[in-house]
């Protein structure tokens, strides 16, 4: 039977954590958390960037008695004020301040005990359909070796209630470590080396404000610092960032496009991918909004201004 390990990567989201474990009772049999940075007494933060270099390992390949990296370090979760952690027997970790959650999922994966890891955000938490189907799943013989993962549907949020039903699609939310490889930025997800399994069952994303929307894009801090990492990002090779199993120095296309003619995509994202979520909402039968289909579009569109300015920086720096 398959066991499974829960990883989930927070920064001051205690409440939000503590609903997703009430959740998700049942659903998995091992727990790790880890802190993106400590809460520094002087208020001062390291500057946004790529994450340090000193990070950059490849932990899919590292062994399970490997000397721990120094710049990780286990806490107790009672003494950490997590309780809800405690009471899981789960393992609490702290790690360099990365702005970003995705340059220590490799980290967590290689110290999770298990080989299929669930992959949750703090302000997540599965329905009651995905919650069964995950405890009938742990139950059932081990999967075929072709299924690398699976995937679910991911309503969106209004900040009140969930406005979708069917789309969008496609949140990898579980899936074998063993059977993916993966550089840690943001909005890179795992690449499998067999297909998805699809799943019509809704992973809730609820968190305290607009899941989606220009308001998002325009005037959330987070999406500048999130803009300014990948753009920091970008100007290095995959192997130079937190990586599993992730050998060649090679960019995915969409990245290397973006790298390399940053104005090219911007333009060409603002048209192609409202356009993407338009016909995404259509064929899912939900009635489209607009706030939604720009929302992809002028996040990428930002994006590439965000790395030509980053571009004409390294340049002038060399």
């Amino acid at each position: 039977m398959p066991e499974i390990s829960l990883i989930v990567c927070v920064r001051n989201e205690d409440r939000l954590l503590t609903r997703l474990l009430e959740h998700t009772g049942g659903c998995f049999d091992d727990l790790v958390v880890v802190n993106d940075g400590a809460n520094y007494d002087n208020g001062i933060e390291p500057p946004v960037g790529a994450p340090l270099k000193e990070m950059a390992f490849d932990y899919g390949l590292l062994p399970t008695q490997a000397s721990f990296p120094p710049f990780y370090k286990e806490l107790s979760p009672h003494d950490c004020g997590r309780t809800k952690v405690s009471q899981q027997g789960g393992r609490y970790f702290e790690g360099p301040r990365c702005y970003q959650q995705e340059p220590h999922w490799p980290f967590a994966w290689w110290q999770a005990r298990h080989d299929w890891i669930l992959r949750l955000d703090a302000d997540e938490f599965p329905s009651e359909e995905l919650k069964a189907w995950l405890r009938r799943f742990r139950n059932l013989p081990e999967p075929a070796t072709e299924i690398s993962g699976y995937t679910c549907l991911w309503p969106l949020w209004n900040g009140t209630k969930a406005v979708t039903k069917r789309w969008p699609g496609g949140r990898i939310f579980l899936f074998h470590r063993r059977r993916v490889r993966f550089f840690g930025m943001v909005e890179q997800v795992p690449v499998p080396n067999k297909p998805w399994e699809s799943l019509d069952l809704v992973l809730h994303h609820q968190p305290r404000r607009k899941s989606y929307g220009v308001r998002n894009i325009l005037l959330r801090r987070q999406a500048y610092l999130w803009r300014r990492v990948i753009a920091q990002s970008l100007m290095k090779k995959p192997t130079a960032l937190p990586h599993w199993r992730w050998t060649p120095d090679v960019w995915p296309a969409h990245w290397d496009f973006a790298r390399n003619h940053p104005l090219r995509y911007s333009v060409t994202s603002l048209i192609r991918l409202p356009l993407g979520q338009l016909k995404g909402m259509l064929e899912a039968n939900e009635f489209p909004s607009i706030p939604a289909c720009l929302n992809p579009g002028l996040h990428h569109f930002m994006l590439g201004l965000r790395v030509f300015l980053e571009k004409r920086r390294f340049r002038e720096g060399q």
